[in-house]
């Protein structure tokens, strides 16, 4: 697996998602090496790392690091290349031998490498986001709204970022064109790709959508168990929780404008980042807002049940919502933005609601603040949807599937990969083009 960033050097969601599907792999007696460049996270994140994040034996950490130091992802991102990570990088690729090579955020890589290592390997490509058809990643214009009309380079240049050229080449398309899936966690994050990829004359991609999951030891509960029933909201004063990143992307200043007038439950917001001061200032006075920090999986997971919902007010286009389906691992609904992948999982599930203004904010969460019994269905529905389709073994049974299809379209072999899948799994979602 090669990625820019991996725990615990890590900005976001895209590294804790290769983390947990290494190590899925790796519990599933597969030897995987994952390599990742942690120049690129010095460079956009010089306070340093934080967090522990242990990898079973069977995974191989390489961390990528040059005597260039921040120039060498600079070259990167300026010609797509690895530049000073060329040497290591394909050494390890070319020599590991691997049956599959799955590249992720490459961002700061260099998508030249998925050119990389045997010709006989299955390449996957996960689109953690939407970089391959936004230079700025999150279809984010100008810092201030969605991308609905490209302005790409009136918006690199607004960012603080230098143009990409090598975009506009057709060595883009050929570097792509060495991958034999992309994987789209949502039907969203697909459609937005093929409609995208158009704009930067790219051929047409192989993409497929496989959801993201939530391993087992993270849930709290093992896969084959049941819920006997949604977990209640604690005694005393009842809270909505937010989990997530304190970026202005993420919506929490709305959420803050929200619960000044609405004062008959507390917000409670666990996480950190780059735009976390600006939101306690907005607070300020605010005695049921609450910042509680980077919490534990454990301590999320009983944050989580005890909360009315869990409040996903993101307003750029997410990819998917990692943090939807931790909610329902716990038996809580959701109230999220109408807005991206999140929607479709709350459709898809029948476990939470969606909204578009602040009114409909408001009483979706006084709504299940006092209806106890509406919360309970919700959460059950959105528990039941988990178990069904965001598991670690749902998960592999469709990553196998993948795998499979690809293997026999290109006459590999597939022994060594056949304990992924549990004898006469079906995939939970049909890996299809498209």
């Amino acid at each position: 697996m090669a990625t820019s960033f991996y725990p615990p050097y890590n900005l976001g969601g895209d590294g804790i998602a290769v983390w947990r599907l290494g190590n899925a792999l790796a519990r599933r007696g597969h030897t995987v090496h994952v390599v990742h460049c942690a120049d690129a996270f010095a460079l956009l994140s010089p306070s340093g790392t934080t967090g522990t994040y242990p990898n079973h034996p069977n995974v191989t950490v390489h961390t990528l690091r040059s005597k260039a130091g921040a120039l060498s992802p600079l070259v990167t991102q300026q010609t797509g290349l690895p530049g000073f990570k060329a040497g290591p990088l394909r050494e390890i690729i070319e020599s590991g031998r691997f049956d599959v090579l799955h590249f992720h955020n490459m961002s700061l890589i260099g998508p030249a490498a998925l050119a990389y290592g045997p010709r006989d390997a299955i390449r996957l490509y996960t689109t953690h986001e939407h970089w391959l058809v936004c230079p700025m990643h999150v279809l984010w214009q100008y810092d201030r709204q969605v991308c609905e009309h490209p302005r790409c380079w009136a918006c690199q240049i607004a960012g603080h970022r230098p143009p990409q050229l090598w975009r506009h080449t057709p060595a883009f398309g050929r570097w792509l064109g060495h991958v034999d899936a992309f994987i789209a966690p949502s039907r969203f994050t697909l459609r937005m790709h093929q409609e995208r990829s158009r704009g930067w004359g790219l051929p047409e991609l192989p993409f497929h959508h496989v959801p993201h999951f939530l391993p087992d030891q993270e849930s709290g509960q093992k896969a084959e168990e049941t819920m006997e029933s949604a977990p209640g909201t604690t005694p005393g004063r009842p809270y909505f929780l937010f989990v997530g990143r304190l970026e202005r992307i993420k919506g929490v200043q709305n959420l803050i404008d929200a619960f000044r007038s609405y004062d008959r439950a507390d917000l409670l917001i666990a996480g950190d980042g780059g735009h976390g001061d600006e939101l306690r200032a907005q607070a300020a006075g605010l005695g049921h807002v609450h910042f509680l920090g980077r919490r534990s999986q454990a301590e999320l997971r009983d944050l989580y049940r005890g909360a009315v919902a869990a409040l996903v007010p993101s307003i750029c286009y997410e990819v998917f919502g990692l943090v939807v389906i931790e909610a329902f691992a716990q038996g809580t609904p959701v109230i999220a933005h109408d807005l991206g992948a999140l929607p479709e999982i709350v459709d898809e599930s029948g476990g939470g609601l969606v909204y578009r203004t602040p009114a409909e904010l408001i009483a979706a969460m006084d709504g299940l603040r006092l209806d106890p019994h509406r919360r309970r269905r919700l959460g059950e529905a959105g528990h039941a949807a988990y178990r069904r389709l965001w598991t670690e073994e749902a998960h592999m049974t469709t990553y196998v599937a993948l795998l499979r299809e690809i293997a026999e379209r290109k006459g590999l072999p597939m022994p060594r990969l056949a304990h992924l899948e549990p004898a006469g799994a079906a995939p939970v979602y049909q890996p299809v083009a498209g």
